[in-house]
């Protein structure tokens, strides 16, 4: 027996929303970026949703009345705990209590009334009921079966609009089409009868809230760690070497008598170099590279005067025209002069040096120093990881360590060309 145009509508609608279900399980099994809350929730809404419209496809196929009647009542089943599913992650995500809710206690009553309602249904012909030839047939009191799902969509609608300040915008655009796009089609589906529009509206429903929280989710944990690289920062600033502090003042302090005019130059620097660094902390985007390279000057002034001929720094940077995070070029720098210099062993040759090419704007920083080994776990493998980390967030840029030949260490940034300025 061929199938009807409605049938095979009704079958592709049930095969769509069990592809959906299974690709939703794929995604969240490998899918790192939501939380474990979060991945727990989508784990359960799509296996009760693979359930779901693989009863409904059951039921699409089945050729025994009685086979029919169990994926009936199995998909009932299975849609209407899809509600207070997400009625527990409403609250979740607006940092309620589920045990002092009065939402959840109004879901679950009315969930308790539907599952009764259907376990009646099962042993009357009230509802619905199938013919021994396998036709489908609605009793006088359908209606009364889709009147408890009706009231949970609306209950959570309810629950929605009173959580609303506590949920982001896509949280409350998710919600809501969870909630709208059913209860739409189960209105239709309640006075006409044909298409399976409650099992294509649940399963779309699902899908567009799934993409839409997990953007969100993603969107947010970019967000923190923007902020944990802003506040690694300010830490720098913040831990700026106490020794170093000490040693210029006293250099200052010395020359003050020795060489006057030195003295306020070294005090211009220092105050020009703390000047920058605060600033910088102030900083939450991307700044000329001219701007970083005044900064770092400005340090090298202060170490210079303190080490004067032990410290030889030399400047190539022809290409400026581009843009990077602060505090990231002068912590290199300084980073090179702190684990670099060594008295005994000669003078510590610093190049700074800037290029364009195909991947975008270089920046490299060359010592002669003793130079380190990049995956040790040390305080100068600890600094680069700030700093790659806000590079690769704030620019997309990378940083790489190599060991320098003939000894010391080079390490270069990579800056893409989006971040060139005009």
């Amino acid at each position: 027996m061929m199938m009807s145009s409605i049938d095979l509508a009704n079958f592709a609608i049930v095969v769509s929303g069990f592809v959906i279900s299974v690709l939703g399980l794929l995604l969240v099994f490998f899918l790192r970026q939501t939380n474990r809350e979060s991945r727990s929730f989508f784990l359960i809404l799509f296996l009760l949703l693979t359930g779901y419209t693989s009863s409904a496809t059951i039921c699409q196929l089945s050729g025994k009345a009685f086979l029919s009647q169990i994926a009936l009542f199995t998909e009932s089943l299975f849609s209407s705990m899809l509600i207070p599913v997400i009625t527990l992650y409403l609250l979740h995500c607006a940092g309620k209590s589920w045990k002092r809710s009065p939402l959840f206690a109004l879901i679950v009553a009315l969930w308790s009334v539907y599952f009764v309602l259907l376990v009646v249904t099962q042993f009357t012909t009230w509802i619905y009921y199938y013919t021994p030839d396998n036709v489908y047939h609605r009793g006088v009191w359908y209606p009364l079966l889709l009147i408890p799902p009706v009231l949970l969509m609306a209950a959570n609608i309810f629950g929605l609009y009173r959580c609303r300040a506590a949920l982001t915008h896509r949280q409350r655009i998710a919600f809501l089409i969870y909630f709208v796009v059913p209860l739409f089609c189960m209105l239709i589906q309640m006075f006409f009868y044909g298409l399976l529009l409650i099992v294509f509206g649940t399963s779309v429903a699902v899908l567009f809230m799934f993409v839409f929280l997990l953007t969100d989710q993603v969107e947010r944990s970019f967000r923190q760690q923007q902020e944990i690289a802003r506040q690694r920062a300010s830490v720098m600033v913040l831990q700026m070497r106490p020794h170093f502090i000490y040693n210029t003042l006293m250099s200052i302090y010395s020359l003050c008598n020795l060489d006057p005019q030195k003295a306020r130059q070294v005090t211009m620097d220092f105050t020009n170099y703390l000047r920058k660094n605060f600033n910088a902390v102030a900083s939450d985007s991307a700044i000329p590279f001219t701007a970083e390279l005044e900064h770092t000057r400005a340090y090298l002034a202060v170490e210079q005067a303190q080490y004067e001929e032990l410290l030889i720094v030399e400047y190539d940077t022809p290409f400026t025209r581009f843009r990077l995070p602060p505090l990231t070029l002068q912590p290199l720098v300084e980073n090179a002069v702190k684990h670099g210099m060594d008295p005994y062993a000669g003078p510590l040759h610093i190049l700074i040096r800037t290029r364009h090419t195909d991947a975008g704007s270089v920046i490299t920083v060359e010592d002669n120093g003793p130079g380190f080994d990049p995956a040790e776990d040390s305080e100068p493998h600890i600094a680069l990881t700030n700093i790659r980390q806000r590079l690769e967030m704030m620019c997309g840029g990378k940083l790489e360590v190599t060991l320098r030949n003939g000894g010391g260490t080079t390490v270069t940034m990579t800056i893409p060309d989006r971040h060139a300025e005009g």
